[in-house]
């Protein structure tokens, strides 16, 4: 692996653990020698990730459609900024550039952004690790949820296991070095196979 994409709240969230386990993440990446990649803005958890990589010698490379760039505050000392034209070609690029996929606390657009990636793991489109970095019990509801939608039959167990869940990067980061893609059938190669 050589580079992780970053989903995260462009707000610092309620609590002050949200942005200390931003920061960490974003040491425990360049300590690993891991590029992020990010949504390119300096404000809220993405700012912080992105300062925490830069401070601890590590790579930040950000992605901002045009529109956002004023809103959100686009960082100016990353290693790389890039400018798009649309939010889907923002989540495109994330994706093509990052060998894992990591959640930390957030609203509708990290949901957003890491179900869709997560969706594509399960269609075996990429087979690549997601993870859930669950600070201060955060995703906790949502892990529950993921486990509900398995026990009525809309997840199967082998896709429920898909996700990686930890409160801790080093152990969700040691989780994506071992991460072996469970075997899934690409429903495009399928359909062409019909």
């Amino acid at each position: 692996m050589d580079r992780i994409c970053v989903y995260c709240g462009s707000s610092e969230g309620a609590r002050p653990a949200y942005r200390d386990a931003a920061e960490r993440l974003g040491r425990t990446l360049a300590d690993r020698d891991l590029g992020l990649v990010y949504g390119g803005g300096d404000v809220g958890l993405m700012g912080s990730v992105a300062d925490a990589t830069l401070a601890a010698g590590g790579e930040a490379y950000g992605i901002i459609p045009d529109a956002l760039r004023e809103r959100e505050i686009a960082h100016d000392g990353l290693t790389d900024l890039e400018i798009v034209d649309s939010m889907h070609d923002r989540k495109q690029r994330m994706v093509d550039q990052s060998d894992g996929f990591i959640a930390l606390p957030g609203g509708f657009g990290t949901l957003e952004e890491f179900m869709e990636v997560l969706t594509w793991t399960q269609l075996g489109l990429h087979k690549r690790p997601c993870g859930l970095l669950n600070v201060a019990d955060y995703y906790a509801d949502l892990a529950a949820f993921f486990d509900h939608q398995r026990d009525e039959a809309f997840v199967s167990a082998h896709h429920r296991e898909i996700i990686v869940i930890e409160d801790d990067p080093d152990d969700l980061l040691d989780q994506f070095a071992d991460y072996d893609a469970p075997p899934l059938k690409n429903v495009l190669q399928s359909a062409d196979e019909t």
